[in-house]
C-alpha cells in the first residue's frame, strides 16, 4: 500500500490499514520534511500562543515504527506507471504498489493582481506558512486580510488577539459565501466588528503595492485604499491534481472518484481535499470538501475499500470554525432556495435549519459559545442523516425537543 500525501487523510488511512489487519508494506510520501501534523491550529493557537509553536503530530517517529509504516519525507511523487503499478519519486526511488491512495490535499489559490507587492502577500497552508505569519502579526501592526472565508476570518481573529489593527477585504457581496448561510455570516461579521475589525466588502482590488519605507497599499476599485504592514491572503484552495493529471486519471473539480472513493483506475483511490465524490444524501451530487473532518473520515473509510470492503462513503459534511469566544458549525449542504428556520437557544446560541422544497431537513448551521449547542446540533445531524421531514414550527420552537422529532 502506497499513500501519496502525509496530511490528515493520508495518515488516518495508513493507521486504519493496520487496524483492519493489513500486514504488508505501507509507505507514505510527504513533501514538507515533517511528520504528519494537524492543520486546524495553524490559523488559531499557533499564531497567538506565547509559547514557541510546534506542530501537533498525528504520527510521530515512535508510532510510525510501532505501526511499521514507511515514510519518505521531503520527497515528491512525480509519476505513476499504472501498467506496472509503480510510483516514481523525484529522488528517483521507484515504489511498487498493490493499491495506491492519492491524499495530496490542496494548495492556496494565489491572488492575481497588479502591483509590485503581489508576490509578497502571505498565504496559510503549512506550518512554515504559520510561522511566517506569526512573525508579522505583532502588536500594533496594521494587518490586511484578503478573503472572507474560514481561513481569512480565523487569521483576522488571531491578529486581533495579538493587538493588531485589522482590515478585511472581501470582493464578494458578503463574507462566507461558500457553504455558510447568510444568517450565520451576518452573526460572524457582527462579532468581528465588535472586536474592531474593519471591513471592505463587495469591492474589487485593483493593485497591491509596496511604498518606500515598507508600507503596503491595497488600492480598491471604489477609490479607497488600505494601508498596512502585512497582507495575509485566503481566497480558497486548488486541489493538488498534478500527479493525477500526468497519470491520466479523470479530473472533475479535483481527482474524480466514485462512491467507494476509487478513481478511474480501480487500483488507485483518492481522499481528502484533492478529490470530488458523489454524495448519496444529496442525490449523488458531486462535491469536494476542504474540511478537517472530511479528510479524517475519508482517510479512515478509504482504507477499508482499499482492502476490498466496497462500502460507499456517505458521512454527513461538517465544518467548524472558532471565531473569538464563539464556535460556528455547519452540517449538511444547503441551497439558496431552501427554507431557513431559526431556533433561538438563548445564551447557548442560535440554530438555523435549512429545509428543501420536498420538506427534507438537509442542513443545519449554528453559532454560539463553544460547546453550548453541541447536543442540539448532534440531534439535528441525526435528523438530516435520517432524511427527516419535521414540521417547521417544531424546528423553530426550542420547547419542542429534537429528540422527540427524531423518534417521530
Amino acid at each position: 500500500m502506497v499513500i501519496v500525501g502525509a496530511g490528515e487523510a493520508g495518515a488516518r488511512a495508513a493507521v486504519e490499514l493496520r487496524t483492519q489487519g493489513w500486514t504488508g508494506a505501507i509507505t507514505m510520501i510527504g513533501n514538507e520534511g515533517r511528520h504528519p501534523y494537524e492543520r486546524p491550529p495553524l490559523s488559531k493557537h499557533q499564531l497567538v500562543d506565547a509559547a514557541e509553536p510546534v506542530p501537533i503530530t498525528i504520527l510521530d517517529s515512535n508510532r510510525l515504527i510501532e505501526q511499521n509504516i514507511g515514510f519518505h519525507t521531503n520527497d515528491v511523487a512525480v509519476r505513476i506507471n499504472r501498467q506496472v503499478h509503480t510510483v516514481e519519486l523525484a529522488s528517483g526511488i521507484q515504489l511498487p504498489y498493490e493499491r495506491l491512495l492519492l491524499a495530496t490535499g490542496a494548495n492556496p489559490r494565489k491572488l492575481s493582481v497588479q502591483g509590485n507587492a503581489a508576490k509578497e502577500m502571505l498565504y496559510l497552508r503549512t506550518f512554515a506558512d504559520a510561522i511566517r505569519i506569526r512573525e508579522r502579526i505583532q502588536p500594533g501592526q496594521r494587518v490586511a486580510v484578503i478573503g472572507g472565508g474560514f481561513i481569512g476570518l480565523e487569521v483576522a481573529a488571531s491578529a486581533v488577539k495579538k493587538s493588531c489593527e485589522v482590515t478585511l477585504v472581501e470582493v464578494a457581496p458578503r463574507i462566507l459565501m461558500r457553504g455558510v448561510p447568510e444568517e450565520i455570516a451576518k452573526l460572524v461579521e457582527q462579532r468581528h466588528r465588535e472586536a474592531g475589525v474593519r471591513f471592505k466588502i463587495g469591492v474589487m482590488i485593483e493593485s497591491v503595492d509596496k511604498e518606500v519605507g515598507g508600507e503596503y497599499v491595497i488600492s480598491l476599485a471604489d477609490g479607497s485604499a488600505v494601508r498596512c504592514d502585512a497582507i495575509v491572503t485566503g481566497i480558497g484552495a486548488i486541489p493538488a491534481t498534478a500527479l493525477a493529471v500526468v497519470s491520466e486519471l479523470e479530473i472533475e473539480n479535483g481527482v474524480k472518484v466514485n462512491e467507494m472513493l476509487a478513481t478511474s483506475d480501480p487500483d488507485i483511490y483518492a481522499a481528502g481535499d484533492c478529490c470530488s465524490f458523489p454524495h448519496p444524501l444529496y442525490g449523488g451530487k458531486r462535491i469536494r470538501l476542504e474540511a478537517w473532518r472530511n479528510a479524517q473520515d475519508q482517510g479512515t473509510h478509504v482504507a477499508g475499500n482499499m482492502l476490498g470492503a466496497a462500502v460507499p462513503y456517505s458521512a454527513l459534511p461538517w465544518f467548524w470554525s472558532d471565531q473569538y469566544d464563539q464556535t460556528l458549525q455547519v452540517a449538511g449542504l444547503s441551497e439558496p432556495t431552501d427554507t431557513t428556520v431559526m431556533r433561538n437557544l438563548g445564551d447557548a446560541g442560535k440554530l438555523f435549519f435549512h429545509v428543501a422544497g420536498d420538506g427534507r431537513l438537509v442542513s443545519v448551521s449554528a453559532m454560539g459559545p463553544t460547546g453550548a449547542f453541541a447536543k442540539e446540533f448532534r440531534l439535528a445531524e441525526l435528523l438530516i442523516e435520517k432524511q427527516a421531514r419535521p414540521e417547521l414550527e417544531a424546528l423553530a420552537n426550542p420547547g419542542r425537543k429534537l429528540k422527540e422529532l427524531l423518534r417521530a
